[in-house]
């Protein structure tokens, strides 16, 4: 099997070699998976408009009309088409940045990883490659909180203990044990199999099947949001503090994040000269799409939104299968997620190899992060705050202005150093604020 060794020759010449630093990624996981690379078809306009699609939306549109809750639903909306822009701009740079390097005789880039080595050396890879393993591993620790809460939600009832004062809501519980927790481990032995998988061609339509559920539960949702507004019409505020809204400012970071998807698109698109104008409307698209969902759940619950909006649709047999469905998809997308990973570790630590031991520890992490974090919105503002800006808004800035520093203008110089001033900023503050919220609930 291709994916459990590197005897096949990589060079020309016919010597068998390791991978090295500079070895493109793209050429690393084809010569894993035993198949030649650059032998697919390029995409249309179309497909490159569903790839795009597919790369940036994902489970945490969910947390979005409690982000407009906590944040208010104007300061929301503006904060989405802000992060938006940023999002697009930050990928724009990376092309720009690869179309100047790629004239020389560099090594051909064709991830974010590549170019990073190809700007900073060593030191640009360690940064891409370490952001890539947090924010990677982010979306599967969210991903289990998902589904564990959810169960929980599902299958369990909390109780209450009345109090001569008081009422509290206690946690649900299995044998002694929180419900969450529960569902959490009782997916452990079944991801260790998963993601024990060499290759993963066979799990990959599922990420698309994934994405296919969650435009169907985000409908569902939405015109169960239009019935229950039009019957109770709840208060809802327009602005929040400004705590809330570097929190919000983290999950609406953390549903953008598809920096790293940029430069692999790109090269897969037919007509690249048109690839800016087609990542402009698919950003567009994303943006309303999710500024609507968002509003709708929280026009529809107000205070009472949750922090996954379909926990806000009762127990009814279609809400239970909107939520079955999308627990579900996410237990499956979890090895893909993992799978950059995976590269990463295996190509520092194995000289590229398959390593089984390294997935098994690296999924048992995964899955003790999940169990420490109660809420799913939260964890979606830190890892957006903390990951996300960094990879998505000041890594490409830093590198466009490293590439192109010799040459340009004081105000595209200018445009890149606060670009990235910000980024630093807001990740800052975002993820203080985002530590708060997480060590309140648990306090």
């Amino acid at each position: 099997m291709g994916g459990f060794g590197f005897g096949k020759e990589m060079d020309a010449g016919g010597s068998s070699s390791s991978p090295r630093e500079d070895t493109p990624l793209l050429l690393l996981s084809s010569v894993k998976s035993g198949k030649p690379p650059n032998v697919h078809v390029l995409s249309s306009q179309p497909k490159t408009f569903a790839n795009v699609f597919i790369a940036i939306v994902g489970a945490g549109v969910l947390g979005l009309p409690y982000t407009f809750m906590r944040t208010g639903w104007l300061t929301s909306l503006l904060m989405i088409f802000f992060v938006a822009a940023l999002t697009y701009h930050g990928m724009m740079l990376l092309i720009h940045t690869r179309k100047k390097l790629d004239s020389s005789p560099s090594p051909k880039i064709t991830s974010f990883g590549d170019l990073g080595f190809a700007v900073c050396g060593s030191i640009g890879r360690f940064l891409v490659d370490s952001m890539i393993v947090l924010s990677q591993a982010g979306f599967c620790v969210g991903y289990l909180i998902f589904i564990g809460n959810t169960l929980a939600t599902l299958f369990n009832n909390s109780s209450t203990k009345t109090t001569t004062t008081t009422t509290l809501t206690l946690p649900d519980r299995i044998w002694g044990f929180s419900a969450k927790s529960v569902y959490v481990w009782s997916c452990f032995p079944f991801q260790l199999g998963l993601n024990s998988i060499p290759s993963l061609t066979l799990l990959a339509p599922l990420s698309i099947f994934a994405d296919i559920v969650d435009l169907g539960a985000m409908g569902v949702v939405m015109v169960q949001d239009v019935l229950i507004f039009t019957r109770q019409m709840p208060v809802v505020e327009a602005f929040g503090t400004i705590s809330t809204f570097f929190y919000g400012l983290g999950v609406a970071v953390y549903s953008f994040e598809g920096v790293g998807m940029a430069l692999p698109l790109e090269s897969e698109m037919k007509d690249k000269s048109k690839f800016g104008k087609i990542l402009g409307l698919t950003m567009l698209f994303i943006a309303s799409m999710y500024g609507g969902f968002g509003a709708m759940g929280y026009f529809a619950f107000g205070n009472n939104t949750k922090d996954i909006i379909t926990a806000n649709m009762g127990k009814g047999l279609l809400s239970t299968f909107v939520q079955l469905g999308l627990c579900i998809n996410l237990f499956f997308t979890f090895p893909l997620m993992m799978n950059p990973v995976y590269e990463v570790f295996e190509r520092r630590f194995w000289d590229g190899k398959y390593c089984l031991w390294i997935r098994w520890m690296l999924v048992l992490l995964v899955s003790l992060v999940a169990l420490f974090v109660p809420n799913f919105a939260d964890f979606l503002s830190l890892v957006g705050s903390s990951i996300c800006c960094a990879l998505g808004f000041v890594l490409p800035a830093l590198f466009h202005y490293l590439t192109f520093k010799d040459e340009m203008s004081w105000k595209r110089a200018s445009a890149d150093l606060g670009m990235i001033v910000l980024g630093i900023f807001l990740g800052v503050s975002g993820t203080w604020y985002s530590l708060l919220e997480i060590f309140s609930v648990k306090v």
